[in-house]
Order: structure tokens, then sequence, then C-alpha cells
């Protein structure tokens, strides 16, 4: 996600959030539905106190499509909340810089301040 994807999309995270919390969040949240297992958290029990399967590998792929359900409303939360918090970004400091400071750099145009020194040396 975070070296061929970014790439292939050409979104701007230069923190790779997404590439790295987004992407294995999610596949960690699938594969709980996938490997979750009883004897390790029986919380599933039948009428009569009985342990039930947990995850798909125990049989249960009922618990798979809650996982589904879980990543595809968190998914939708975070979408929402983050174009709502752009939004407000925008509308109050903005989003992007002048091509001025772009070109300066953001250490000098933000920050008033050379975070690269470079020497020439002999």
């Amino acid at each position: 996600m975070v070296a061929k994807v970014k790439t292939k999309f050409g979104y701007d995270d230069s923190l790779d959030a997404f590439g790295v919390h987004g992407a294995g969040g999610t596949l960690g949240a699938l594969l709980t539905g996938v490997f979750a297992v009883s004897a390790v958290h029986p919380i599933f029990k039948d009428a009569q106190g009985n342990t039930m399967a947990s995850g798909l590998i125990e049989g249960n792929a009922h618990q798979l499509l809650n996982q589904c359900v879980a990543v595809g409303i968190a998914w939708v939360l975070a979408i929402v909340g983050t174009l709502a918090i752009l939004k407000i970004v925008d509308v109050t400091i903005g989003l992007r810089i002048t091509e001025e400071e772009e070109v300066q750099g953001l250490d000098l145009s933000q920050h008033g301040e050379g975070g690269y020194y470079w020497e020439a040396s002999a």
C-alpha cells in the first residue's frame, strides 16, 4: 500500500498513514473474523452453555461478515470525518500554500528556518 498503491493513485500521504494504518487495520480486522478461535475467547455459547465456533476457521462465517460490516462503518466514519475536517481547514486557513512558498520550501516559508544546509566541501 505504501510503495505501490500510493504511487499508482498519486495521493498525497507524506506520513503513509493510510497505507500503514488504514490498510493494516482493515486487513487485521478482517483476519480477526477469519482466525478468531473459541480457545482464546469463548464468547459464543449455545442455550446449554457449550462453547460455539468463533471465527471462520472454526466454521462461523457470520463473524467474518460482522467484521466486514465493522470495517465498512469505520471507513465511512473516517472518510466523512476527514472530508469535514479538510473543509473546515480549507475555509478557515486554507489547505494549500502559494506557489512561491512551495518553491522557497516549507522550512523557510512556514517555519522561518532552513532544514538543510548544503555546504560545498573542498
